[in-house]
């Protein structure tokens, strides 16, 4: 049986409530064990509704687990989208700081900025990249308001629980060199993650289920049954191509793109 409306309301206000608190909790699944991905997706979306009133406006959206690393990384097989909003935006801070966020972790992607909308269930690559204004690399910051593994029981989150929380989206980073989709062989595109000055992670943009753009397909056709598309001025972040790196405070990231230029921010 579907989650009802008290029943989603409720489990979106602990998510909620962990995010304010900074405290993690449960995993919603282990005492929801009937929740389904149409359960998660009514939750978070009960999430988003609340920061909407509350003056947040919607700025894009985010794809996750689109690649194997991600995939591996959070033992989880299907790919999943959150709503990016303005005060997630920190491409103009220097320094972030950890303590607002729980279990911050540093990914490295794409975000593909459209100049016009895209609907459906059939959308091809071509017709993404025909809709994007600009790409250009991106940093996302994540930041999961449930345990991953919940320390007394050892009980390992869902997709539903990721789901539930916006795909534990948390902010993003844009870069400033921003290239056209015909100006780039983006599945060989790629980036080095330094962490204090060390190698963390490489990789690049093709562990996105091949090429980014299904990302940004595969979100399209999941929005295609309730009438929903992606609009012009959008920021859609296409996955991860590495896997998250924790951080906190005292950490300092850059992420080098190479001929795309770098991104780096300090936490404190």
């Amino acid at each position: 049986m579907p989650l009802n409306e008290s029943q989603i309301l409720a489990a979106a206000d602990q998510l909620y409530e962990a995010e304010r608190q900074r405290r993690q909790i449960r995993p919603l699944s282990q005492s929801i064990p009937d929740m389904d991905i149409e359960d998660a997706y009514a939750i978070q979306k009960a999430w988003v509704d609340r920061k909407l009133t509350e003056g947040r406006s919607v700025t894009g959206y985010k794809i996750g687990l689109t690649s194997r690393a991600m995939q591996m990384a959070m033992n989880i097989d299907t790919p999943d989208f959150g709503v990016l909003l303005d005060d997630m935006d920190f491409s103009s801070a220097d320094e972030i700081r950890a303590a607002d966020f729980t279990d911050p972790r540093i990914e490295v992607e794409f975000a593909f900025v459209l100049k016009a909308p895209l609907f459906g269930e059939d959308v091809t690559i071509e017709q993404v990249l025909a809709a994007t204004d600009y790409i250009v690399p991106a940093l996302e910051l994540i930041a999961a308001r449930s345990h991953r593994v919940d320390p007394e029981s050892g009980y390992t989150r869902k997709v539903f629980d990721t789901i539930a929380d916006n795909a534990a989206n948390a902010g993003y980073i844009l870069g400033k060199r921003k290239v056209r989709p015909s100006d780039i062989n983006l599945p060989w595109a790629g980036a080095m993650l330094r962490l204090n000055g060390e190698v963390e992670e490489t990789g690049l943009a093709g562990g996105v289920m091949g090429h980014p753009a299904h990302g940004i397909r595969w979100v399209c056709r999941r929005f295609a049954p309730h009438g929903i598309g992606l609009e012009p001025g959008h920021v859609v972040l296409a996955g991860s191509f590495t896997r998250p790196v924790a951080v906190r405070a005292g950490d300092h990231v850059l992420a080098d793109y190479g001929p795309l230029g770098q991104l780096e921010v300090r936490f404190i």
